[in-house]
């Protein structure tokens, strides 16, 4: 069996990593090929096969692929060979309006070469209930969505979680007794995302400042955005170019979003959780719009000042009680499935 993996256009990461790991542990000869982006090579492990994305080599080897796992939409012209089953796992439960539902982002030209990559797809993952719901509706998607939950957040739940933690924590130079806030915003549709002199939303330094010695700020931009935070502050690092998003959350002992999937991930963990939606009115209803209500769902506080994000920081106990209740909801509905066994679950039901 051959498999190819394509993670967010060329990174070893996310759900395809997940599987692949699982199947090279399984240990039953498959060849294994993964799609490349160069600026990206020091994420690959030793050892795993690459070929360079949007090349010759790629179109080639995707043409001989029995099995190709992705998490997003395969950036080259590429229509499987009959017999090829396409994995598209995704890469998280959405929040905002994607494909489909946000038709107004793309040009007519654009939705229709989205769609007829979309038609492609053997099998979609879905992390079950709601979500799995919205993701087929979404794409406009008639093919079968597999309930598994997300293997990429199998390692949050894993018993070595707290043995990864101290390692992911070590790899990043923090102290054991630091108390760490990882903030770890999504795009905005109307911003140059090459352009450096973008505003964060979030002035980083101040925040490290106000939560005082003992914290240690964490800066992950969305993968689009192509440019560093650039905050010049001894307790703010910047881990955009840290390969897998699931080790920073268990380095983390607390998680800022705004409009972001990774919500959902981290919403079945004990990690506490608080929105930072400095910009909500305008995001809502101007750029995207989302799939619930954030004031009645959301699982956490939803802060609209940066004043309120470092009170609710320096209150996390109480804060996170408070909220134990909607979080339990929010968890039943959306994510029920990310509990540790869902990459066993899609090797099963995917029959790979």
């Amino acid at each position: 069996m051959r498999v190819v993996y394509n993670s967010f256009g060329g990174r070893y990461a996310d759900n395809p990593r997940a599987v692949h790991e699982a199947l090279l542990a399984r240990g039953d000869g498959a060849e294994h090929v993964w799609l490349l982006d160069e600026r990206h090579r020091a994420g690959f492990p030793d050892g795993v096969a690459t070929v360079g994305i949007g090349t010759p080599e790629a179109e080639d080897v995707l043409r001989r692929a029995d099995v190709v796992v992705a998490n997003t939409h395969m950036p080259l012209d590429w229509t499987p060979t009959p017999g090829t089953t396409y994995v598209q796992t995704w890469h998280g439960t959405p929040l905002k309006r994607i494909h489909g539902d946000a038709h107004t982002k793309y040009t007519d030209e654009e939705m229709a070469a989205l769609q007829a990559e979309v038609d492609r797809w053997s099998c979609l993952v879905g992390p079950g209930a709601a979500g799995s719901e919205l993701l087929g509706r979404a794409f406009r998607y008639a093919g079968p969505v597999l309930d598994t939950g997300y293997p990429r957040n199998d390692v949050l739940h894993a018993p070595d979680a707290g043995e990864r933690r101290a390692a992911v924590r070590e790899r990043l130079g923090l102290g054991a007794d630091e108390k760490v806030v990882l903030y770890a915003p999504t795009w905005r549709d109307d911003e140059d995302l090459a352009e450096p002199g973008i505003p964060l939303g979030l002035d980083a330094a101040r925040l490290a400042d106000r939560l005082g010695e003992g914290w240690r700020v964490l800066m992950r931009l969305h993968y689009f955005v192509r440019r560093t935070p650039g905050v010049e502050h001894e307790r703010v690092l910047d881990v955009g170019d840290h390969p897998d998003i699931a080790e920073l959350y268990l380095a983390a002992d607390a998680f800022v979003t705004d409009y972001s999937s990774s919500l959902f991930d981290v919403a079945p963990t004990s990690l506490p959780v608080l929105l930072y939606a400095y910009d909500l009115e305008h995001y809502r209803d101007r750029l995207r719009g989302f799939y619930l209500d954030l004031d009645e769902e959301s699982p956490g506080p939803v802060l609209r000042t940066q004043d309120a994000l470092e009170e609710a920081l320096l209150a996390l106990p109480a804060v996170t009680d408070a909220w134990a209740e909607r979080r339990a909801a929010f968890v039943q509905r959306w994510c029920p499935l990310d509990d540790g066994r869902a990459t066993a679950r899609l090797l099963e039901l995917a029959r790979l």
